[in-house]
């Protein structure tokens, strides 16, 4: 179980940490489709900064801000996002994440219909990262309980 840590100084200095390093991993995603980076990393990065609260700040407080259920969510919203691109991009009698003929819905020109939909798509992936990390984070970190659990039942 992830519990929460005595030390003031190591939980008042992550939760200063944690805006700063999101706005690092929002700075990723968003400078994705122009430089290296983009929505796994980006993704990685945010939810490295939930890790660091469920490490200092423990599973039970964490989950009071961050519901499991809004981690499920976040994980499908993500996928939804990166797919309904690609569908949209069909209906438009392209191909699959032909972002050049969003032009005609989004009304600007095809190279700009195509640096928003890749950055469309770099946020439905990091969403879908941050997502999994966290979970996968937790489950780990929570696998122990769950095996006392199955042994007492």
């Amino acid at each position: 179980m992830i519990r929460k840590t005595d030390d003031i100084i190591i939980r008042t200095v992550a939760r200063i940490l944690v805006p700063f390093i999101q706005i690092y991993a929002l700075y990723v995603i968003m400078h994705g489709h122009y430089s290296p980076g983009g929505g796994f990393q980006g993704g990685v990065i945010l939810g490295a900064s939930i890790v660091l609260l469920l490490i200092t700040h423990g599973l039970v407080e964490t989950k009071k801000k961050i519901p499991e259920k809004a981690i499920a969510l976040f994980s499908s919203m993500g996928v939804f996002i990166y797919a309904g691109i690609g569908v949209l991009c069909l209906l438009l009698f392209g191909n699959f994440l032909d972002y050049g003929k969003l032009s005609v819905i989004l009304n600007i020109p095809p190279a700009a219909a195509r640096a928003m939909g890749i950055l469309g798509v770099e946020i439905g992936v990091s969403i879908t990262v941050m997502a999994v990390m966290i979970s996968i984070f937790t489950s780990i970190s929570t696998a122990e309980d769950h095996s006392k659990y199955d042994k007492e039942h």
